[in-house]
């Protein structure tokens, strides 16, 4: 997989630059930008780092079955591009095995492909992994509980406190009800006892 470097006086044409001799959009790629110490004379210079995200998702995908064959689990793995996230679907006869109790061996899946990917090109990139749409089903539960947690906040005007949550857990509580009428969402706590707060405001009509 190739790393494109571009360099340049000035940080600030160096994207337009790699996205015209590269032939890509924005969304198609990641970068990387750091500055660089010249010599006495020669001054200092910026560096951008490009990476295609379809080269990304090939090493991904190759990554995450190296580690299901270290697992001893046959899979086909589905890659899906969006919204710079890349996202693994496999499907296999192994699911309880790959999710774990509460989903945490698919978390840690997860975790390790984020890092061996950022390990590998010193460039993070966002990537999701999922079980036959685990996640998705998990999310779609989770997001009608909070819904219905709100309604009651609403009415009552007392805030409630939830379980602990994972990051990933935390974000879909706070998108699932950024709009809600009258309810805030914040985070207190630390890790692993962090968990999110369903509040109720006053706004004005």
């Amino acid at each position: 997989m190739e790393k494109y470097k571009f360099q340049a006086k000035s940080e600030k044409d160096l994207l337009e630059k790699a996205l015209e001799e590269l032939n890509v959009k924005e969304e198609e790629i990641v970068t990387r930008t750091y500055e660089e110490k010249g010599g006495l004379f020669s001054g200092k210079k910026y560096t951008l780092e490009v990476v295609k995200l379809s080269d990304v998702a090939e090493l991904g995908k190759d990554l995450l079955r190296e580690l299901l064959n270290s697992l001893n689990v046959n899979a086909n793995i589905e890659t899906k591009i969006r919204d710079k996230q890349i996202k693994y679907e496999i499907y296999s006869q192994n699911n309880s095995v790959l999710i774990g109790k509460k989903g945490h061996i698919l978390d840690s899946i997860q975790t390790y492909l984020r890092q061996a990917i950022l390990n590998t090109l010193d460039i993070f990139v966002n990537v999701s992994v999922d079980v036959e749409n685990y996640k998705e089903k998990q999310n779609y539960f989770l997001e009608k509980k909070v819904k219905q947690i709100a309604k009651e906040v609403s009415k009552t005007k007392v805030d409630v406190k939830l379980d602990p949550m994972n990051a990933y857990d935390r974000r879909v509580v706070h998108s699932a009800l950024q709009n809600f009428k009258h309810i805030t969402t914040e985070s207190e706590g630390e890790d692993p006892n962090r968990c999110v707060v369903i509040k109720y405001v006053e706004t004005e009509e």
